[in-house]
């Protein structure tokens, strides 16, 4: 078994030291990091998907006022002046007669019974819905987005400073093996451990390098510009503890509030009045018509003769017979609500499945997170016993590899358990519909 020589306990004082610079990099923050509220207000005005969602809302608001349309007035006018060249003829005798002839007309139309022009008001208004509920699901998609972006940036950072001291602490523990070999305190055995684990170690960093490059390119993707150094998680972050309401109160909420199942259902009503449509041209029609005109020389029998007519009227349209297309767009109609129905219900379902796991998720991250805050204490603490232990000669190298090992997995999934949380919350607050602008700032206050 390998002794220790005077001057390794220095050499794991310096490691433990490095552990430490470790820590303070994990939450150290540039002179002008990016905060997340900053990231989310960003994105706001250049991730392309929101600014979509945002002009498909706009348009969609317009959808309302069509719909209407057809239940008011339409006024329309028409004017028309020809120059007319005739000739008459008369036995022998043929009469060229050159005249110019116009006309102006303004006609009222008032619809009294529509009921397509009803159901295309309803659907309007549906559509309308929709859109409103697609643009409120996108906003609460663009800050989960930014969310996921940003703290897959921090966790990928945490992985490459914690992959770099590991490596750093490798090289410096074959140095020390090294030294202890040529004095004849070490084997050979301990060098080539070590440098197993410095060769893994090494190569964990080129690999998180790489994906901290993608995940930096994924931010700056929805942001619309490029990623410097970000604000940090706070290193007194402490999650909250569970308001403890049920599943069902949960669920009933998002029933009510979840802008996907708002928009699904306002689906159905459109779908519905498609079928209303399909009925109503089974109906007569009939409108109110009011038209006011002059003309001037309108024909040849009339030459320099002005005329006003004024008329006031009802206008009935019956369908008698469109060759069965009626009949089919109404089964066509049927089959598409029975469709828009059964997508209601399956997106119900996605969304409380994924409710159901974030529930549970919540209600388990407090006690997670604690039990790895006391994972990482405990493997701080078995590195010190480990070090004394190799010095009275019990333990031998590999075992301050594994602990130190240890340590490095403790932290990492202390990172991840955090940062978890924070998107299991965000997550949630979205699949019951109250994600908004307020919750950010409540993020952003974890970030400095």
């Amino acid at each position: 078994m390998a002794k220790m020589s005077k001057a390794q306990p220095r050499r794991f004082a310096a490691m433990m030291a490095k552990a430490c610079v470790a820590g303070v990099l994990l939450q150290a923050s540039g002179a002008h990091a990016l905060g997340f509220l900053q990231a989310y207000e960003a994105a706001l005005k250049n991730d392309p998907t929101f600014r979509s969602a945002y002009y498909t809302n706009e348009a969609g608001k317009e959808n309302k006022a069509l719909g209407l349309a057809n239940l008011l007035p339409n006024l329309s006018g028409g004017y028309s002046a020809s120059q007319n060249r005739t000739t008459l003829s008369q036995g022998e005798h043929v009469l060229p007669y050159d005249y110019i002839s116009r006309s102006a007309t303004v006609q009222l139309r008032q619809p009294l019974f529509n009921l397509d022009g009803w159901a295309r008001f309803k659907q309007g208004k549906a559509q309308t819905a929709y859109a409103a509920s697609v643009y409120d699901s996108q906003r609460q998609e663009v800050i989960f987005r930014v969310a996921n972006a940003y703290i897959d940036l921090l966790f990928k950072e945490d992985l490459l400073a914690l992959a770099t001291v590991e490596r750093d602490m490798y090289a410096e523990q074959r140095k020390v093996n090294d030294r202890m070999f040529k004095n004849g305190e070490g084997t050979k055995t301990d060098m080539l451990e070590t440098q197993a684990r410095l060769d893994g170690a090494e190569a964990q960093v080129l690999e998180y390098t790489e994906n901290l490059m993608v995940s930096r390119e994924t931010l700056a993707t929805i942001i619309g510009g490029e990623v410097g150094e970000v604000d940090r998680l706070s290193p007194d972050f402490r999650i909250r503890p569970s308001d403890g309401q049920t599943f069902e109160y949960w669920k009933q909420i998002a029933l009510e509030t979840n802008p996907d199942i708002k928009a699904m259902s306002s689906n159905v009503e459109i779908a519905h009045q498609e079928y209303n449509k399909a009925l109503a041209a089974f109906a007569p029609r009939v409108d109110f018509i009011a038209t006011y005109g002059k003309t001037a020389s309108d024909a040849i029998s009339t030459v320099n003769q002005d005329q006003t007519i004024r008329s006031i009227g009802v206008q009935v349209n019956i369908p008698l017979y469109t060759g069965g297309q009626l009949s089919a767009q109404k089964r066509q109609t049927v089959a598409n609500e029975e469709k828009a129905k059964a997508d209601k219900q399956a997106q119900i379902d996605k969304v409380l499945l994924e409710l159901r796991k974030d529930y549970g998720v919540m209600f388990s991250s407090v006690k997670r997170v604690d039990a790895l805050m006391k994972s990482v204490a405990s493997a701080e603490l078995l590195i010190t016993a480990t070090e004394q232990s190799i010095k009275g000669g019990i333990r031998i190298n590999l075992d301050a590899l594994n602990a130190k090992q240890q340590l490095y997995t403790a932290k990492r999934d202390l990172a991840q358990a955090r940062y978890n949380y924070l998107l299991t919350s965000l997550r949630m607050r979205a699949s019951v519909g109250t994600l908004g602008d307020s919750d950010v700032r409540e993020i952003a206050a974890y970030f400095h």
